[in-house]
C-alpha cells in the first residue's frame, strides 16, 4: 500500500435531509480541503452522522449537492464514490479471519488474487497488525478491532476516509492512545479524513478544522483555535468545554475596547471584530476557567472580583473551583494544585481582561 494515498476535498451545497416530518440536516454548506482532517462535532440528534452517510452514499439527500474534487457525486451509490467508512461498530465479520475481513473488499471488486495478497500485506504492515492474520475478530481487542477496520477501509485506497465515532466503544486511556495513532496516519497519508464525534476533547486534539452541529445546522465551523477561544454563540461555548458565560451590559465604548458591567462590578474588555454593539447592548462575557485566577482576600491587584468559594474538586493537574460572586457561580481551574495550599472561604476571582471574549446576548 502505498504511503501517500490520492486525496480530495469535498464541497456540500445547501445540503438537506429529513425523515418524514423531520428534517435532520438542514441547508448545510460545507467546503472540507483536500488533506485535511475534519471533524463533525456535537451533541446526540445534532445531524452529522447523517451528514458523513450522505457524504459517504448511504444516505440520499432530500436537497443539496455533494462534490467531492470538481466531480458531483449526490447520486452515485456508495462503491462508485472515492470514500470509505469506517463505522462505529467496525461492521467486522465475526466469522472471517483478520486477513479475510481485511481483503473483503477487493475480493468484491474481483481484483486479481496477487494484488490482494500484497495490498493486504501492505494493509497489515501500515496498521501493525502483522501476526493477526488468522485471528477472529472475537479474538481481537478492541484496539486491534478498530486497526483492522480502518486497514479493511484504506486497503480500497479512497481518497477520503470517513470515520463514524470509531473511539467510543473503548475505554478511555486506549482512546487517547489510538487518536493519537489515527493522526499520524493521517498526516503519514497526507489524505482527507472526516470524523465525526461527539467528544469535544477528541475534536480539538485530532482536527485541522472543526464544524460544530447543532439541530441540523452548522452552528461554527474554524480552527480548534478559534472554536475553543472564538465562539459566536452561548450554544458553542457551552458546549466545548467548561466556560463561564457572565451576563453583562456595555457601558460605555472606546474604539475596539468597552467598558462592561457585571453586577456591582466593571470590567474593560475587547471587542470580537464583527460584532456590533453599543451603549447598553446585553452581552455574555465567556471566559473558559483556565484563564482566571484566585487570589486570597485583600491582595492587591487589578480586575479582581470578590468571591467565596463554594466548593472545590481535585482532579489530578488541575483543582477546579466554584466561586460565588454576586450571586452568580463562576468556575475556576488552578494547575498544579499540588504547589500551594487550597483555597477556601473568601477569595478573589482574577480576571485578564484579554482572555475575556464576548457574545451577543
Amino acid at each position: 500500500m502505498a504511503e501517500t494515498f490520492a486525496t480530495a476535498s469535498i464541497s456540500l451545497q445547501n445540503l438537506t435531509k429529513r425523515f418524514g416530518a423531520v428534517t435532520a440536516v438542514d441547508d448545510v454548506s460545507l467546503k472540507v480541503e483536500s488533506g485535511m482532517l475534519v471533524c463533525l462535532l456535537g451533541p446526540s440528534g445534532c445531524g452529522k452522522t447523517t451528514t458523513l452517510r450522505m457524504i459517504g452514499g448511504f444516505e440520499e439527500p432530500t436537497a443539496g449537492r455533494i462534490f467531492i474534487g470538481d466531480e458531483t457525486v449526490t447520486s452515485l451509490p456508495p462503491y462508485a464514490r472515492p470514500t470509505a467508512m469506517v463505522f462505529q461498530s467496525y461492521a467486522l465479520f465475526p466469522h472471517m479471519t483478520v486477513y479475510d475481513n481485511i481483503a473483503y473488499g477487493l475480493r468484491a471488486r474481483r481484483a486479481a488474487k496477487d494484488e490482494i495478497a500484497r495490498r493486504v500485506q501492505d494493509a497489515l504492515g501500515l496498521m501493525e497488525l502483522h501476526g493477526h492474520e488468522k485471528k477472529s475478530p472475537p479474538q481481537l481487542s478492541g484496539g486491534q478491532q478498530q486497526r483492522v477496520a480502518v486497514a479493511r477501509a484504506l486497503i480500497l485506497q479512497p481518497e477520503i476516509l470517513l470515520l463514524d465515532e470509531p473511539l467510543s466503544n473503548l475505554d478511555a486511556k486506549l482512546r487517547v492512545q489510538l487518536r493519537w495513532e489515527l493522526r499520524t496516519l493521517q498526516q503519514r497519508l497526507g489524505m482527507t479524513f472526516v470524523y465525526v464525534t461527539h467528544d469535544q476533547d477528541e475534536a480539538l486534539s485530532l482536527s485541522d478544522w472543526i464544524a460544530v452541529m447543532n439541530a441540523g445546522k452548522v452552528e461554527q465551523a474554524g480552527t480548534p483555535w478559534e472554536i475553543y477561544y472564538h465562539p459566536n454563540t452561548a450554544f458553542l461555548a457551552d458546549f466545548v468545554g467548561a466556560v463561564n458565560l457572565v451576563p453583562a451590559t456595555v457601558r460605555d465604548l472606546h474604539g475596539s475596547d468597552a467598558v462592561v458591567s457585571l453586577g456591582q462590578h466593571s470590567l474593560n474588555v475587547r471587542v470580537p471584530a464583527g460584532l456590533a454593539v453599543a451603549p447598553s447592548s446585553d452581552v455574555l462575557l465567556c471566559v473558559r476557567p483556565e484563564a482566571l485566577g484566585l487570589l486570597p482576600q485583600g491582595a492587591s491587584a487589578e480586575s479582581t472580583l470578590p468571591g467565596t468559594v463554594l466548593r472545590r474538586a481535585f482532579l489530578g493537574d488541575l483543582m477546579r473551583y466554584w466561586i460565588t460572586v454576586d450571586g452568580r457561580e463562576w468556575i475556576v481551574d488552578q494547575p498544579d494544585p499540588g504547589a500551594s495550599t487550597p483555597f477556601e472561604g473568601d477569595v478573589l476571582v482574577q480576571v485578564r481582561p484579554e482572555r475575556v471574549h464576548l457574545i451577543r446576548a
